[in-house]
Order: structure tokens, then C-alpha cells, then sequence
């Protein structure tokens, strides 16, 4: 006989109108593999294009310990690259 695992005690991801953890693992992952995608096609140099990737692979790094936070930071790294600014990183 296995035994009984008990029932998380942690509150459901996702209220009412919010996505469930699955669906946004789900959105995140569809909007890296775009934002990806749009940052290839992007005409600006190797240093660059290699910055903006770095970028998105801290993203992906976020999501594997806050995805919501992750979310955000990939929404805003959208809204730039929709603005006509590529996202450069701040210099220190």
C-alpha cells in the first residue's frame, strides 16, 4: 500500500480572472519563444542581439523561482521591443 500524500497547504495559484500556474508557465513560454524570435530578426549587431538574448535567458532563469515576477520582466522587455528601443541592460 503507497502512502497518503497530504494535500498542499499552499492557496491555488490564480484567482478569479487570474491564469492558473500552469496557464502562465504556458503564456511565458509562447511570449519567450516570440520574444526570441523578434530579437533574431532584430537588425543590430552581434554584441547586441547577444545582450538581448542574455536578457531573455534571465527571464527564463526568473521563471523557475517567481514566475509572476518573470512575467512582468518579459512584458516589459515586450513593450520596449514594441516601442522601436531594443532593451538594452542598464550599465552599472
Amino acid at each position: 500500500m503507497s502512502p497518503t500524500v497530504p494535500p498542499s497547504q499552499e492557496p491555488p495559484v490564480g484567482g478569479p480572472g487570474e491564469p492558473s500556474e500552469v496557464e502562465l508557465y504556458a503564456l511565458v513560454a509562447a511570449r519567450l519563444k516570440e520574444a526570441h524570435a523578434r530579437v533574431r530578426a532584430l537588425d543590430v549587431s552581434d554584441g547586441t542581439r547577444a545582450s538581448l538574448v542574455r536578457s531573455l535567458l534571465l527571464v527564463t532563469e526568473a521563471a523557475k523561482r517567481d514566475l509572476p515576477e518573470a512575467a512582468r520582466r518579459l512584458g516589459r522587455f515586450v513593450d520596449e521591443l514594441d516601442s522601436g528601443v531594443p532593451p538594452l541592460p542598464k550599465a552599472p
